[in-house]
């Protein structure tokens, strides 16, 4: 959940860059670039790696659904995600950014990933307290933190960080 709170900041800043993109702003590409990169790194490879490698298997261990249950759901949602991540990429081009093509993927994520985060602290988390013992619950930990140093890398979450403050400070006002 801790996780939750540094992507809804990224959210923030991706909306506040928006705004200014549909304002005809065009200063922020390499900034629109990098956060980018820290969703891709972090939303996806980092927090939604931990859960599709660790958490949901642990689930459907445990009696939840994955077909037509919110395990599914879940990951549908992780791949529609991917894919308003790639049309953002792809709005990019040698001559600058298509913005349309960009602000309509960057709100479809940002809606996706809201709701996504909101079903997963009201549902999916309490079913994994409630349905993993506290020993599972603590393996569960321990793959996570070998996921961040091996696939991530060492001190990559570290510096993920620092750039969500840096942009958050940017775009973010008070």
């Amino acid at each position: 959940m801790r996780e939750h709170e540094s992507i809804l900041i990224a959210l923030d800043v991706i909306e506040r860059m928006n705004e200014r993109i549909l304002n005809g702003d065009s200063e922020g590409l390499k900034d629109i670039k990098e956060i980018i990169d820290f969703l891709k790194l972090f939303a996806d490879k980092c927090h939604h790696g931990k859960e599709e490698l660790y958490l949901f298997p642990a689930l459907e261990e445990a009696g939840i659904k994955n077909q037509g249950g919110p395990i599914g759901v879940m990951l549908e949602q992780h791949r529609q995600g991917r894919d308003y991540i790639k049309q953002m990429e792809n709005s990019f081009s040698a001559s600058g950014i298509n913005r349309i093509a960009f602000t309509r993927a960057a709100s479809s994520y940002v809606t996706l990933l809201r709701n996504h985060i909101e079903k997963e602290n009201a549902l999916l988390f309490p079913i994994s307290d409630s349905k993993l013992s506290a020993f599972k619950q603590q393996e569960l930990m321990r793959n996570f933190e070998k996921l961040e140093k091996e696939v991530i890398g060492e001190g990559i979450h570290e510096e993920l960080h620092i750039l969500l403050n840096r942009l958050s400070e940017k775009y973010i006002p008070g």
